[in-house]
């Protein structure tokens, strides 16, 4: 059975090795893990994450996310943890798909983690 320093260890590796793109993937679910526990700080501190890993040299697309990230942390100050929890996800989703599409070798090059479609190939 493993000790909770070898879990420790795994996840410092596995965190350690990860593309930026699979840190954000973490994050949020993470985040959603938090909201499920219906735990502020946990999904808060995760959400935090997120938000300061934007890229602002792509504004509009940063912009966009941070706005959510600030819905988001209202939505955790009123303790509607379901309604945080379902707009991750669907951030969740999108991101897991850049990952999934990166980690095919096809369609979507991701330069910067505030954005992740910066340019497509096609």
């Amino acid at each position: 059975m493993p000790t909770a320093y070898g879990a420790s260890q795994y996840r410092k590796t596995d965190v350690e090795s990860a593309s930026p793109v699979r840190l954000v993937v973490m994050a949020y679910d993470l985040a959603i893990k938090g909201c499920d526990q219906k735990d502020f700080e946990t999904t808060a501190k995760a959400v935090l994450a997120l938000q300061s890993a934007l890229d602002f040299d792509y504004a509009e697309v940063a912009g966009g996310l941070l706005a959510l990230y600030q819905w988001v942390m209202e939505c955790l100050r009123a303790k509607d943890f379901d309604a945080a929890r379902h707009t991750l996800v669907e951030l969740r989703d999108a991101w897991a798909t850049v990952e999934k599409r990166l980690n095919s070798g096809g369609g979507i090059e991701v330069t910067k983690v505030g954005a992740p479609a910066t340019s497509e190939k096609m």
